[in-house]
Formats: structure tokens, C-alpha cells, sequence
């Protein structure tokens, strides 16, 4: 139980460095240690029950601009883009999310995935760049029949009922 309060707390705390950053950030929300909400945290939104896995990265600038600043009268040049992530929604690792893009509610965005666009509310996307493939209700079909009830489980019982199952 101690291990778990510990966890919590360490994850409060990355949060709320984030908060501090200017992030706006819902409850219930998971971060990877390795996550970045990019050199603007304060132009990324976050709604509530959203899970950041490993990897994450949310960019609210426009590199190129490197490459811009070298052309007469462009010295100084930026582009910004304000970055919002709806309720309920889950990011698969290694994902980027790219400048001026929105997430709906309910979605899952697939590993590795490069958005570059908006993706609807109750949605799953995937690729590079992420394209939408179905809606949350397919994705339940396809795999309702694969789904087992293990989150309330301790782990023993859980490998046990896993490795019975599975192996």
C-alpha cells in the first residue's frame, strides 16, 4: 500500500511542475516520467482522464522556423500553436502531437503516431501522420470478445488468471 501512496505522490508532483508551467491540466490524469509538453507548456490544455505513455511529445512551436530566420526580414520569426487534449483520452507511446491540433473526448491515439491534424471526439487514430481508422464503438467490437475484467485484481491473481489464459 506504502509503494502505491508513494507512486501517487510522485506523479501529483510531475503534474503539478506542469501546473506550474502554465499547463492546464485535468484530474485523473497519468504522465509517463518521460513525457514533454514542449518549450510552451503554458499553450498545451489537457483535459480530465488523460494518459500520456512513455514517450510523449507535445510540440507547440514550429521548428522550420530555423531554417525561415536565415531569409531578409525573417530574423526574429515563430509560429505558435496552442495544443488541446479532450477528456478521456489515451496517447500511445512514442507519439508526437504536433502545433496547433486538438484532440477530442474519448479518444485513443495508436503508438508512434505523428498528429499533425484534428482528430474527432470518439475516435481511435493511428500512423504517421494519424489518420482516423474507427470510432471508439468499433474498436469495443473488434475487441470486446479479447477484453478480460483483471484491473481490480492483486497481481498475483492477476499473472495467474493471465498465464492460465495466455500461456
Amino acid at each position: 500500500m506504502f509503494i502505491y501512496r508513494v507512486k501517487d505522490f510522485i506523479k501529483r508532483k510531475r503534474l503539478n511542475n506542469y501546473r506550474a508551467k502554465g499547463a492546464i491540466i485535468g484530474d485523473g490524469c497519468d504522465f509517463a516520467k518521460d513525457i514533454s509538453l514542449g518549450s510552451e507548456p503554458y499553450l498545451v490544455k489537457i483535459g480530465n482522464h488523460v494518459r500520456l505513455t512513455s514517450g510523449v511529445k507535445i510540440t507547440t512551436h514550429d521548428g522550420g522556423m530555423w531554417v525561415i530566420r536565415k531569409k531578409k526580414g525573417y530574423s526574429n520569426a515563430d509560429i505558435f500553436g496552442k495544443v488541446e487534449i479532450g477528456n478521456n483520452v489515451h496517447i500511445g507511446f512514442n507519439s508526437i502531437i504536433m502545433p496547433g491540433v486538438k484532440i477530442g473526448d474519448n479518444v485513443i491515439v495508436g503508438c508512434g503516431a505523428i498528429v499533425t491534424k484534428n482528430i474527432p471526439k470518439n475516435s481511435v487514430a493511428v500512423g504517421t501522420p494519424a489518420r482516423v481508422i474507427e470510432s471508439i464503438d468499433e474498436y469495443l467490437l473488434k475487441h470486446n470478445e479479447e477484453i478480460v475484467m483483471t484491473k481490480s485484481m492483486t497481481g498475483e491473481k492477476k499473472r495467474k488468471f493471465i498465464e492460465e489464459k495466455y500461456i
